[in-house]
This record gives structure tokens, C-alpha cells and sequence, in this order.
């Protein structure tokens, strides 16, 4: 199923719990699925004694007319680490925070934001230069420097390179899908994530993987593989732990929508542990497995095994292994 383009202008994606009203818990609504860099001297000099950049108060937002979103990355914020008095034998760096929003009729109020450092922004332009080299012909990228890394101004114009260059990759469909994108977005929070989860430490994880999901619902299609995969592995740690996390029905809810109609068909051998997942905590909330059950005796009827055979986690770690626990 292709991709479209982002950045530019595009279409709201419809709300994915069919039949029910949007409410303030449903992340796939409008605002999720829609969903200068330089400090005066004298002042810039004070706020980087204490480690921290900071961009000025931004304009006011400005809502899209035509039903239509728009993405935009945005470094709002810098700080250098280690914090002054920390382990001076580390060599010091700078970490951008990297927020990513799409406005669109209103304003997105549920932004996902990454952190990232200068050598991880440039592993993504080399790797991209390297498997695409027609996309990345001429594409600016700031230089590594010597001296004065820590500096407002040259932090101040680091953030604006960066912000250009994600955008330029996001409205470029084989540049967005590239692994190396996919990479950049997600690896360092959805290691961390695995880790917590290796460690039965599930609600270290939630908000981790939650967040994934935010950033990479914002910039891929519904039904994408990304999107998807992060949503499959939202759900099975919400329901791995003998007491279901508090948001494992809402996910669990969203997650059936968007696989139906599901197209790629790799992706296919998800769905039939999702069901059995989804059941299983449908009985934990005293609620009614019917159409669930319905479902996968549709399925059997169709020569498809609906066997219970292995978990959710189990089928995701076949797709896309990580560290966590199987």
C-alpha cells in the first residue's frame, strides 16, 4: 500500500474507533491521526553557562482552511551533556529535543518528541547519501566543527539544518521509507522500550512505546508496517503482565481497526494472535468475546488456522526481533 508524501498538505485520516465519539482518551483522533533560532548574546551566553538552549516563544498557530494537515519538526530545545559538575572525564555533548507535531484545523496538542545527538542526525544523512544518492544530491548538511560546539549561534543554526533536512527526508517517499529514517526515529527509545520489557518492568515501557507510536503515527500511514508493528507491541505489553495496564483496551481497540482491511500481507500473521489477545482481555474485563470469537470462526471457515499457537510478542519477535523477552 503506498505511502503518501508528507509535509506537504494532505487529508485528515478518518478516526479509527468506527461508531464510537471521539473523546479526550482516543489517540487516533483529528489532533493525533491529522495528527531567529538564536538567543540574544548577552542572554544566550547566561543560558548556556547552565547547559541549556532554548528557542524564543514561537508565533501564534495558524489552523490549515482546507481539512488538510501539515508536519512539522521542530528543535525547541538543546541542553549539553553531562550537566556541569557531572563526570568530567565524559567528553561533553550537545542533545537536541526534537519535537514533531501536525497541525491541521487545530492545533496538535499531543506532540511526540525524541532526543538526538549532531553524530546521530549525520549517520542519517550518510546513510541516506549512500542508498540514495539522487535524492541526497546537493542536500545541505551542517559540518562537523573543531571548536566552539556549545556555541548559541552555532546550536541555533545546527537546529534550523536539522529541522530542513527531516523535512526534506519526510516528503521524500523513498527517503521516508528507508530503513535508515526508520532508524533514526525510533531505534534508541524502542531498545530502551524492549530492555524495560525484558525486565518485566512493563510500565517503564508503556509510555515509552506510546510515545514511539505518536511520532512515527504522525509521519507514516495508518496501515503502514511502522505503524503497525509499534502498535502490535504497544498492545502485547499492556496485556503480558497478569493485570492488564489501565490503557490495554484502548489500544487493543485502535489496534483491531486498523488491521481491518489490512493489505500487506506480511503483516497478516499478527492478526490472528491480536484476536486471541484481545479476547483474552475482553474476558479479564467481563466484557463480550462474541464478535471476537465470530471473527476468528470466520476465518477457520476460510481454511485459515486460528489456532492459538504462539503470543502476540512471539509473532512480532518473528517480523521484527528485538531484546525483549519471547
Amino acid at each position: 500500500m503506498p505511502i503518501h508524501a508528507v509535509m506537504a498538505k494532505r487529508s485528515h485520516h478518518q478516526p479509527s474507533f468506527d461508531g464510537e465519539p471521539p473523546g479526550p482518551d482516543e489517540l487516533d483522533s483529528p489532533a493525533i491521526e491529522a495528527a531567529a533560532l538564536d538567543i540574544p548574546p548577552p542572554e544566550s551566553d547566561k543560558a548556556l553557562q547552565k547547559g541549556v538552549w532554548e528557542r524564543p516563544a514561537s508565533a501564534e498557530y495558524k489552523p490549515t482552511t482546507d481539512g488538510s494537515t501539515v508536519l512539522h519538526f521542530d528543535i525547541l530545545l538543546a541542553h549539553i551533556m553531562p550537566p556541569d559538575g557531572e563526570d568530567v572525564k565524559i567528553k561533553r555533548f550537545v542533545v537536541y529535543e526534537l519535537t514533531v507535531k501536525q497541525d491541521g484545523a487545530t492545533e496538535d496538542t499531543q506532540p511526540a518528541k525524541i532526543e538526538r545527538r549532531y553524530t546521530d542526525f549525520r549517520e542519517l544523512y550518510l546513510g541516506l547519501k549512500r542508498q540514495h544518492p539522487a535524492e541526497m544530491a546537493n542536500k545541505y548538511f551542517p559540518a562537523k566543527v573543531l571548536m566552539g560546539n556549545f556555541k548559541s549561534e552555532l546550536i541555533g543554526e545546527r537546529s534550523s539544518a536539522f529541522e530542513a533536512f527531516l523535512t526534506y527526508v519526510a516528503s521524500q517517499a523513498k527517503l521516508r521509507d528507508s530503513e535508515d529514517f526508520l532508524r533514526f526515529l525510533q531505534h534508541d527509545e524502542l531498545t530502551r522500550a524492549c530492555q524495560f520489557l525484558d525486565e518485566r518492568r512493563n510500565e517503564m515501557a508503556i509510555p515509552i512505546l506510546e510515545n514511539c507510536f505518536r511520532l512515527l503515527n504522525k509521519i507514516y500511514m495508518n496501515r503502514s508496517r511502522p505503524v503497525l508493528l509499534i502498535l502490535c507491541r504497544l498492545v502485547a505489553a499492556c496485556t503480558s503482565s497478569p493485570v492488564p495496564h489501565h490503557a490495554a483496551e484502548r489500544w487493543a481497540l485502535l489496534a483491531l481497526s486498523r488491521f481491518e482491511t489490512l493489505c500487506d500481507i506480511d503483516l497478516l500473521p499478527l492478526y490472528i494472535p491480536l484476536l486471541h489477545t484481545c479476547a483474552h482481555l475482553w474476558w479479564q474485563r467481563g466484557q463480550d468475546q462474541k464478535p471476537i470469537t465470530d471473527r476468528l470462526t470466520d476465518m477457520s471457515k476460510q481454511g485459515i488456522n486460528t489456532a492459538n499457537t504462539e503470543s502476540l510478542m512471539q509473532a512480532i519477535h518473528k517480523i521484527d526481533p528485538r531484546t525483549e523477552t519471547i
